[in-house]
């Protein structure tokens, strides 16, 4: 890890896109927004913070869209997280990510995303979670998120779907309208996160 910027802010994001087996969250999904909130994410902070997250091989595919348009020391302001795990299943688009993570694979699936996602936001100080979309990893990220960085700036973009919806109507009366209503997300970002 030796090429992460060390005095840049880390933004945490946690996404995915729900399944149609899991109703809870899938009946809100909205797959354009989550796609959309993605991009606009890793194009306005790409240049001013670290972004840390958890390597799902469509996220993974979405974040190198934006880093593939910019300058290529970019990509060093991207922390990928992957458990071993899911090795098989490494988008191959990681290679060009110069700071990855990857933590051992345990006994099971659970634990070794347990482990993973503990690595994952436990291990930096964050200055800001960002939570699209996704279904219960996204909301035991949350959870975990919230306990370890209490004073962070928490940006669950409702409009997205999922758990993101969930988390953003249990915290309202904490957080900005703009996350349920804003579609223009560059401009949410920029605003909210104040870089």
């Amino acid at each position: 890890m030796a090429n992460e910027k060390q005095n840049l802010k880390k933004i945490f994001l946690s996404a995915s896109i729900p399944e149609e087996t899991e109703k809870k969250y899938f009946e809100t999904l909205d797959r354009t927004n989550i796609r959309d909130a993605i991009k606009a994410l890793a194009s306005v902070i790409i240049a001013k913070a670290n972004l840390v997250y958890g390597g799902q091989p469509v996220i993974t595919r979405l974040i190198h869209e934006v880093v593939s348009t910019q300058e290529p020391e970019a990509s060093g302001n991207i922390i990928l997280y992957q458990s071993e795990f899911f090795e098989d299943f490494f988008p191959e688009e990681n290679h060009l990510f110069l700071n990855k993570i990857f933590t051992p694979k345990l006994d099971s699936k659970s634990e070794s995303l347990k482990l993973m996602r503990e690595s994952m936001i436990k291990e930096h100080d964050y200055y800001a979670g960002v939570f699209i979309g996704g279904m219960n990893g996204v909301q035991k990220e949350f959870d975990l998120f919230l306990a370890t960085h209490p004073n962070a700036k928490i940006l669950p973009i409702a409009n997205t779907g999922g758990a993101a919806n969930i988390i953003y109507t249990n915290h309202k009366s904490e957080l900005d309208s703009g996350l349920k209503t804003e579609l223009g997300y560059m401009s949410l970002f920029r605003s909210l996160l104040e870089l």
